[in-house]
């Protein structure tokens, strides 16, 4: 019996901003270590028994990314299956199962969302294999959380009854986030689970119990599947089939319907990380209670959580803040606010700002290229291309270029003629003119890009061709 790992990373973690943003979310990036979430939730699988590769279930616009890091931890997924639009859990589940029964009939499906932390791999591991001997008595299985507090952000699981010669436990109920006071009663019961959006399953028993269930969110996911094509290393879902697909959680949809399910107790240290409160929670204090990454001063400060990532940041005298400090934002808040975070990325939607989508750099499958300065008809970038790695082939309709090569080699087309450029070497890309960057060198490739003209946005490119066939 084979375990397939199946890893859905298709989260915003808005309450995260402004670290977290649309084109750059939490599970991409390292928040409680050095490594990005979705590495952490790959790696701390090694040394589970019978373990096949990782399928990743993501948002199309970070594929680039995902691929990027897991080559960054030599970790060569089963596959990368690409959403056109969120669909929440069921749907994604549902196709990763469809894909995996045609590999493999008998595949069981370990469905990991890719923002969890967990502390104590080795008691994971061992929830894990918990869980498989429900799996081979015919259940479906979810982990509860064993709680340390009366969380009022989580959903809760009731155990039921016990299983033969099991931890797991039949599930009684499913409860939604409860107010205070309920929580409260649930944690001195002692028989409810935090629920920890992890579930472990036959594939050919979840395909099952949805096709008796939501059999409309299965033909959907068929169609989907069978209309996908591969792109580079990557399997796209046909686009109207997923989209005409109901939008439902594995909870709804299933867990909380089906006879089958149950639930095993996990005491693993986990946090989903839903807020940057929860961040502070996890992480090693100072004296006072203090948390601190990056360039920070403090001087009687007491209980607050303070990141800087571009720039010093100084505390003087404040108590249970939350202060996160960005190239182009800043959040202030009261800790016991994290969770209107979501309330500013809804604001900078409404005003039609870039904040809650972008950084200042932002990646593309080359490299990347970062902001430095802006005004009326001009604006100034920082762009690095990978080795051997290029730029399309392209041309602005409302701006020129000017660039400025600061290390490593450049080869640059215009109108079809070639030239290399070195260190302190620069060209001029006039209005209207076919073009295209590249790196033939084995460094990074550095440069200062100027452009002026009437319209400078990122939409202002016409594509002729393009090696990693975006549109």
């Amino acid at each position: 019996m084979t375990l397939y790992p199946v890893i859905l990373s298709g989260g915003s973690g808005t309450r995260l901003w402004p670290l977290s943003r649309a084109a750059l979310p939490k599970q991409l990036l390292p928040l409680a270590s050095e490594r990005t979430m979705l590495q952490e939730t790959v790696l701390r699988l090694a040394g589970l028994a019978d373990l096949a590769a990782p399928l990743i279930v993501c948002n199309n616009d970070h594929r680039f990314l995902i691929a990027e890091q897991m080559r960054e931890i030599d970790i060569a997924p089963l596959g990368i299956y690409l959403e056109p639009v969120g669909r929440n859990t069921a749907p994604a589940a549902a196709v990763a199962a469809l894909m995996l029964s045609r590999r493999d009939p008998d595949a069981v499906m370990l469905l990991l969302p890719a923002d969890h932390l967990i502390r104590d791999v080795a008691a994971f591991h061992d929830a894990i294999g918990e869980g498989l001997k429900a799996v081979a008595a015919g259940h479906l299985v979810t982990f509860g959380i064993v709680p340390d507090a009366p969380h009022t952000g989580y959903g809760y699981i009731q155990q039921g009854e016990a299983l033969q010669g099991m931890t797991a436990t039949k599930v009684a109920r499913f409860v939604e986030k409860p107010d205070r006071a309920t929580a409260e009663t649930f944690l001195a019961g002692g028989d409810y689970y935090w629920n920890s959006g992890m579930f472990l399953f036959s594939v050919r028993q979840f395909l099952d119990e949805l096709g008796r269930l939501r059999p409309d969110i299965l033909a959907a996911c068929e169609r989907a599947l069978a209309g996908g094509r591969h792109d580079l290393d990557f399997c796209r879902l046909e686009k109207a089939a997923f989209e005409s697909c109901p939008s439902d959680s594995i909870d709804y949809a299933v867990m909380e319907r089906t006879h089958k399910a149950a639930v095993v107790p996990a005491d693993i240290g986990w946090n989903d990380i839903g807020a940057w409160s929860a961040l502070w929670e996890v992480a090693v204090k100072d004296d006072a209670g203090n948390v601190s990454r990056g360039d920070v001063y403090l001087d009687d400060a007491r209980g607050s959580y303070v990141r800087a990532e571009s720039r010093m940041v100084a505390a003087i005298g404040v108590k249970d803040l939350l202060i996160v400090e960005t190239a182009d934002a800043v959040l202030v808040a009261d800790k016991s606010r994290a969770q209107d975070v979501k309330q500013v990325v809804e604001h900078l939607k409404r005003e039609g700002r870039s904040e809650h989508e972008f950084h200042t750099r932002v990646f593309r499958p080359w490299g990347w290229y970062e902001g430095i300065d802006q005004g009326e008809r001009f604006q100034v970038k920082r762009i690095m291309v990978k080795p051997g790695e290029k730029l399309s082939l392209q041309m602005h309709h409302h701006r020129a270029e000017h660039w400025v090569v600061v290390s490593g080699t450049a080869r640059v087309t215009r109108d079809g003629h070639e030239e290399l450029l070195s260190e302190n070497q620069s060209t001029y890309i006039p209005l209207g003119t076919t073009h295209r960057l590249e790196n033939p060198g084995r460094i990074p490739l550095h440069m200062i890009e100027v452009q002026s003209g009437a319209y400078l946005g990122e939409d202002d490119i016409v594509r002729f061709e393009d090696i990693y066939q975006r549109a």
